[in-house]
């Protein structure tokens, strides 16, 4: 079997391309970018084709050749859909690295689409959002009767100029959460503190993070929020009222920031991802009041989303593949994270 790797030229793409050589795999690679493409081809001796998505013909032409898709270029608000339609229509498994709770719900309707045409859509194969599925799905087997679930994920201190790019374009719609099985906008985040086994309290703020779909298609869990540590951007979110985030949901401001972003490093250093850790706190409570509480462990969320994705390439050519929509979780179980290096779960009651 063979896969197709589109975004290769990107901070996570490059990432992913040393890993896949690291490892001895010879995926093709692929970009909007000829030149570009071709170097990053060239430096791991793999084969490379170049296209834009607008480029229907070409997608689907570079997909009739390979058994799946690593869809790493985003905004996927924009490229999802594209590459999903060239998926299905050639029967070619679509893998992304989403954490966009819209791109999720737009490919869990297609479900039924995707059976028909014998393709898995997994989206969400890298730190968005395999370890915080897996949580969750650990959180509904020590409480299967859990009526909430509240997810804390810290650790988050730097991110790629294309999850910056994500986050400033999802501003009109930062505070949605699950309530009573539907995503809801929240008039405001919610605040709170939360306690850690190392003794740690951290400020938490709630966010619009991906498991907010992809938590409730794994549990059925019907009130899910996430939370971030409240540090630096959020805490200027927070006190952001909605006249704010609408004016900077605006074309122009949206090209300025965006134009700021680019004056950034591309991402982590490589020193900064091997000394990085994240962790995550999952709690459930039922109906009758009862708590279980979890903390998981991990390493950076870029080197994680490198073993990750290339891990769920190599199941689907063992062939551990469902078609239709799938959640890491659902597909590879929640202990799927405990597999990696540095990732460790820790029952608190």
């Amino acid at each position: 079997m063979t896969v197709l790797i589109y975004g290769v030229t990107g901070y996570t793409g490059q990432l992913v391309a040393e890993e896949a050589a690291k490892a001895g795999l010879s995926p093709i690679v692929a970009g909007r970018n000829e030149e570009k493409t071709r170097a990053i081809a060239e430096r791991h001796g793999f084969d490379w084709t170049a296209f834009s998505l607008d480029e229907t013909e070409k997608l689907r032409a570079a997909l009739q050749d390979v058994d799946s898709v690593l869809h790493l270029a985003g905004p996927f608000s924009a490229t999802s859909k594209p590459m999903a339609d060239a998926c299905i229509e050639t029967g070619t498994h679509y893998l992304d690295i989403t954490g966009e709770i819209d791109v999720f719900e737009a490919l869990a309707a297609r479900n039924a689409e995707a059976k028909a045409a014998g393709v898995m859509l997994m989206p969400g194969c890298g730190f968005d959002v395999v370890p915080s599925d897996c949580l969750a799905a650990h959180m509904k087997t020590r409480l299967p009767d859990a009526t909430s679930l509240e997810l804390v994920i810290t650790g988050l201190n730097k991110m790629s100029r294309g999850t910056a790019k994500t986050g400033i374009e999802g501003l009109k719609k930062s505070r949605r959460a699950r309530r009573y099985n539907c995503i809801v906008d929240l008039d405001q985040p919610e605040e709170k503190a939360f306690h850690f086994p190392d003794g740690s309290t951290k400020q938490g703020i709630s966010v619009s993070w991906g498991d907010v779909s992809t938590a409730w298609h794994s549990t059925g869990i019907p009130d899910i929020t996430v939370f971030f540590e409240k540090t630096g951007a959020l805490k200027q979110m927070a006190k952001m009222g909605p006249v704010m985030r609408w004016l900077l949901s605006t074309a122009p401001a949206q090209a300025f920031l965006k134009r700021k972003i680019d004056q950034r490093p591309a991402g982590p250093t490589a020193e900064e991802r091997m000394a990085g850790r994240a962790h995550m706190l999952g709690i459930v409570k039922n109906a009758a009041g009862e708590t279980r509480r979890t903390v998981l462990t991990t390493p950076e969320g870029y080197s994680l989303t490198a073993m990750t994705t290339l891990e769920i390439v190599r199941r689907i050519e063992a062939g551990d593949v469902l078609a239709g929509f799938r959640t890491p979780s659902l597909q590879y179980g929640a202990d799927f994270i405990l597999q990696f290096a540095h990732c460790a779960r820790q029952d608190l009651e």
